[in-house]
């Protein structure tokens, strides 16, 4: 009796201190109440569950092998026993032993629970056929029908191999739904696109009455795009949210804030931002890396600072997306002050914020400090080399190559960009040795490598063995080498050779089609270059300015203005026109040498951002339609807009001078040119004053002109001047 109440107060013991560690777990008491238990023996009644429970506490501190010690030691397990070590398994991965211990728990005669299936369900490796084979051992042992949890663990699996199918079969066949399960379903369609079809469904969730909770919310904002109607519809479950409750949930109002940033309605963000009273740094997190996106980084600044000044601790996320804000400001001294609060919060060694600080500082050309960045990041990634190799080659410096020979020395591998970064600055003494490299790391085929090694030889004068790829290459070169090498047969007027090489490409991008068509353009092809534009438009690929500045050049050579106008239309329709000066200045040099001039100044009067070559192009429409007077204004207000007229702005103003017949504008012009302007006039500009004079009857002014030219001049300027002598004599 004695001993039998010895055993029981020992049975006791380990209870209570199984009960009194489960609070704190450390693997030291775990090991201590496994040896106890051993010492003790076996408790009538208590043994399973105190060896269950060291199970669970192996299991719960990431020893799964100490807990598999435990359970193969076990000489009566229990359905639990099983569960908790086949959960185990199932969430790291370990499939085959998790498969294993089911097929050994069915054969000891323990029928599966809903537990057991679901902890194999759960498991990520899991494949699509052995969950077929768990589902109809569910439905063989009843346990689909039972409840929710098999069939709740069964949609997680479809929707991790993409069967939406399935999935929805699945949900609509289950008797037993839980909110859980509503929440699944909703989560898996949103996640995976189908946003109107997770509409839907939280409409039936709703209509049934069943009382909704935060991970609902969640699941159907997740879903939602960055239409209007989606905006009108967040903005609905919006109100719901408040009159639910959850509209100061933290992960609820996130999500809802993530929806008006898809929408870009910074309005309702900001609103919304202001009304939570609890804030975490997710929600910062969210509207910094919106606003960064969206092109406003001053105010992304801004929040960080608002966000810090309320002493929240920012994140790895935090710092990255405020590091990005100071690379699209290239402001170096928020930059700096940035990295100061890096350092004060311990990240200086984190491969992601220290890696967003080297391309910071390597954009800003401040390399000493991007390499100090770099040397203080503990782990470092390919990423953070390519980072700092890009900067050293944005320079053109020897460095890149120094990194990459040490990046290969301490067992790194370079992947395409790496070599992309070095190539970028590479000599013809490391050119070859590089193209062997990525020969011999088999990067050759790498779309982006090719690129690079293209435009290097190319780059590097070395244009014959840039040209060599086409015959080495045994298929047809991706869009991207294709572009560049047909770029170089193109400005080598080797027009039919650059068509021959793009016509082999299967789908050829908006670029590919613009040297075609330049080309055509440059060899006096012109039908063909409308045929081409018209194929373009066929295949769906949207024509950019260099498309339609090839084919302006063309209406302008034709003196098309029928043509010109229809291509100004499909420029508007494109929305180009209102954003691209250099479209603009295109447009009023073609409706000026068409004879169109009313709309060479229409066009003009509507561009907001005008440079020297608009005016240049407006003074020349003017001169040449017959408006001298007119072109020697806008000359002068040029210069009152405080532009410096450059060579072609004043050929353009002696041109119209010449054309007009304004002998003393034009003479005064020409005279300030190295006194005001400080050009020294070429040969040009002496032939426009020297006609300009001819035809006018100053001939000995003529004559001077050309006895001060400081070169010979040539058979035009000498053309002119004969040419006005001739009219002279036949006038007296």
């Amino acid at each position: 009796m004695s001993c039998h109440g010895q055993v029981f107060r020992h049975g006791q013991l380990l209870l209570n201190l199984l009960e009194s560690c489960s609070t704190v777990r450390s693997l030291d008491t775990t090991k201590c109440l496994h040896a106890l238990s051993i010492t003790v023996g076996p408790i009538p009644k208590q043994s399973i569950f105190i060896h269950n429970n060291i199970i669970s506490s192996y299991i719960s501190l990431g020893e799964v092998l100490h807990a598999r010690k435990v359970f193969d030691a076990l000489q009566q397990r229990t359905v639990v026993s099983y569960n908790t070590l086949i959960s185990a398994y199932g969430r790291s991965g370990n499939v085959a032993d998790a498969w294993n211990l089911l097929c050994q728990m069915r054969e000891s005669g323990f029928l599966p629970t809903q537990y057991t299936l679901t902890g194999l369900l759960s498991c990520e490796e899991l494949n699509l056929s052995q969950g077929f084979q768990l589902l109809a051992l569910s439905m063989k042992n009843g346990l689909f029908d039972a409840d929710a949890f098999v069939g709740t663990a069964m949609l997680g699996l479809f929707g991790r191999h993409g069967c939406f199918d399935e999935a929805l079969l699945a949900f609509e066949d289950m008797p037993q739904k839980s909110l859980v399960t509503w929440n699944s379903m909703l989560s898996l369609l949103s996640r995976n696109g189908f946003g109107e079809d997770s509409k839907v469904l939280f409409g039936d969730l709703f209509g049934m009455g069943i009382s909704l909770s935060e991970g609902s919310f969640v699941a159907l904002l997740s879903g939602l795009g960055d239409s209007q109607e989606d905006l009108c519809y967040g903005e609905q479950i919006h109100g719901l949210m408040t009159k639910c409750g959850f509209d100061c949930e933290i992960t609820a109002v996130n999500s809802l804030i993530g929806v008006y940033l898809r929408c870009r309605a910074m309005f309702s963000v900001e609103r919304l931002f202001e009304q939570v009273p609890i804030q975490n740094v997710v929600s910062w997190n969210t509207i910094i890396d919106a606003l960064v996106k969206s092109k406003r980084p001053q105010m992304a600044l801004e929040m960080f600072l608002n966000m810090s000044s309320r002493g929240l601790m920012p994140s790895q996320a935090t710092f990255v997306a405020v590091i990005d804000s100071c690379n699209s400001l290239r402001n170096i001294v928020y930059g700096e002050y940035i990295h100061a609060k890096v350092i004060r919060s311990g990240f200086e060694s984190d491969v992601i914020v220290g890696t967003a600080l080297v391309d910071f500082y390597a954009k800003c050309d401040k390399l000493v400090s991007a390499h100090n960045c770099f040397n203080q990041i503990e782990e470092k990634n390919v990423v953070s080399w390519n980072a700092l190799i890009l900067g050293y080659s944005n320079i053109f410096s020897s460095m890149s190559i120094l990194l990459l020979q040490e990046m290969l020395q301490l067992g790194y591998f370079p992947n395409e960009f790496s070599f992309s970064a070095v190539l970028k600055s590479s000599s013809v003494a490391d050119l070859h040795q590089l193209h062997g490299l990525i020969i011999r790391m088999g990067y050759e085929n790498y779309e982006y490598v090719l690129s690079s090694l293209v435009m290097a030889y190319t780059r590097n004068g070395l244009i014959n063995e840039a040209l060599s790829f086409v015959q080495e290459f045994n298929n047809p070169l991706p869009v991207i080498p294709s572009n560049i090498i047909a770029g170089i047969y193109n400005r080598t007027c080797q027009y039919y050779e650059t068509i021959k090489l793009l016509s082999l490409l299967e789908k050829p991008d908006v670029v590919s089609w613009n040297i075609v068509i330049s080309a055509c353009a440059r060899s006096n092809n012109y039908n063909e270059v409308f045929v081409l534009f018209k194929h373009m438009l066929s295949a769906r690929i949207l024509p950019d300015k260099y498309t339609f500045m090839s084919a302006l050049c063309v209406c302008t050579k034709l003196c098309s203005l029928d043509l010109g106008s229809s291509l100004h239309g499909l420029i508007l329709k494109t929305n180009l026109y209102n954003c691209d000066t250099f479209l603009c200045n295109a447009l009023i040099d073609m409706y000026g040498k068409c004879g169109s001039i009313d709309s060479s100044v229409k066009v003009f009067e509507e561009i907001t951002d005008r440079n020297i070559i608009t005016w240049t192009a407006l003074i020349s429409a003017l001169g040449l339609n017959g408006y001298a007077h007119e072109a020697v204004k806008r000359f002068q207000n040029m210069e009152l807009m405080g532009l410096k007229p450059d060579t072609l702005a004043l050929r353009a103003v002696l041109s119209s001078c010449r054309y007009g017949g304004l002998v003393s504008e034009g003479m005064e012009i020409f005279r300030q040119m190295g006194t005001i302007y400080g050009i020294q006039p070429e040969l040009d500009h002496y032939h426009c004053i020297v006609d300009l004079l001819a035809k006018n009857g100053q001939i000995k002014e003529a004559e001077k002109i050309i006895a001060s030219m400081p070169f010979p001049p040539n058979a035009s300027i000498w053309r002119s001047f004969l040419e006005g002598c001739k009219r002279q004599e036949i006038t007296n």
